[in-house]
């Protein structure tokens, strides 16, 4: 489910860009075109074209920001909530004086590597 919903928005997301891009920008001409008239024998009149790529641009946009939100309410419910409290029963026990730095100090607790033995001089 995951992987199908990242593959629609990424779709959704170059399908965007594609259609910003076609559009007409307000100082000049954008990548959409290089007719300013568009007369009768183009693909679509003038205004036809900027009410299709409006209509497209607004669509687009509400898929992006809908594939957004589910995106991150799946990723939100997936994400289990953890408490300080569950780590701390994993921890080691304190030492019997109750000193934590003693349970932290070598020879304390668990098996000690074992040290070599200095060589005896005869």
């Amino acid at each position: 489910m995951n992987a199908v919903l990242i593959s629609i928005h990424l779709i959704v997301v170059l399908a965007l860009i594609a259609v910003v891009l076609l559009q007409r920008s307000e100082g000049g001409l954008g990548l959409g075109g290089g007719s300013s008239g568009g007369g009768v024998s183009g693909f679509m009149t003038g205004r036809g074209q900027a009410n299709a790529l409006t209509r497209a641009t607004a669509i687009l946009a509400a898929l992006f920001f809908t594939t957004s939100m589910t995106l991150a309410v799946i990723s939100h419910r997936s994400a289990a909530p953890k408490s300080i409290l569950d780590g701390a029963a994993t921890t080691q026990p304190v030492a019997p004086n109750g000193n934590l730095l003693e349970t932290l100090r070598p020879g304390q607790g668990a098996a000690q590597p074992a040290t070599p033995e200095a060589p005896q001089s005869r």
